[in-house]
């Protein structure tokens, strides 16, 4: 009986984190306006959509601060930075994580960009990369390429850490 019981539990728990996985009001698409959005960085810096009008910006959402993944993608875009900054793009990171913990991370491991504390998680709601379970809260690792009159260029939901500095790269140099 309690195997049984477990079972239906697992069943609804998978549909529910389903549901609310799909449960976005608008699905965002290449093309549309990137939703605005206005937090600060790990140094109390204000950061809105709009003062990146008239560039390119790399906004990518990841999940913890200082965990393995997150640090090779943040890294990997460290690394590229020069390439990066020659095709004036820029990079935004977003976490659920505080700006203190932001601060702590950019410091240990030089990051050369802002990482932006998202702790309600209502931006990565609004790009469809906020997720929890069981009462732990993160952003989904996705990234989202806004071109300069703030439309969504590409969407990145499947992401590998390790080559995603290189294939943003590639994606705007052949777009640029």
């Amino acid at each position: 009986m309690i195997l049984k019981n477990t079972y239906i539990y697992l069943i609804l728990l998978s549909a529910f984190i389903v549901f609310n996985a799909n449960a976005n009001e608008e699905e965002l698409i290449i093309g549309m306006d990137a939703p605005s959005f206005t937090l600060t960085d790990q140094d109390n810096i204000e950061r809105s959509l709009s003062d990146y009008k008239d560039k390119w910006l790399v906004l990518y959402f990841y999940p913890k601060d200082d965990t393995p993944g997150c640090t090779t993608e943040a890294c990997n875009f460290r690394d590229n930075i020069e390439i990066i900054n020659k095709l004036n793009i820029s990079i935004l990171g977003v976490s659920v994580d505080s700006n203190e913990s932001h601060k702590e991370f950019s410091e240990k491991y030089s990051l050369p960009f802002p990482l932006l504390a998202d702790t309600n998680g209502e931006v990565a709601k609004k790009y469809d990369s906020f997720g929890s379970f069981v009462g732990f809260k993160y952003a989904s690792r996705h990234t989202f390429i806004i071109n300069p009159a703030g439309k969504i260029h590409k969407i990145y939901k499947k992401v590998s850490p390790s080559k995603h500095a290189q294939e943003i790269i590639e994606e705007l140099k052949n777009n640029i």
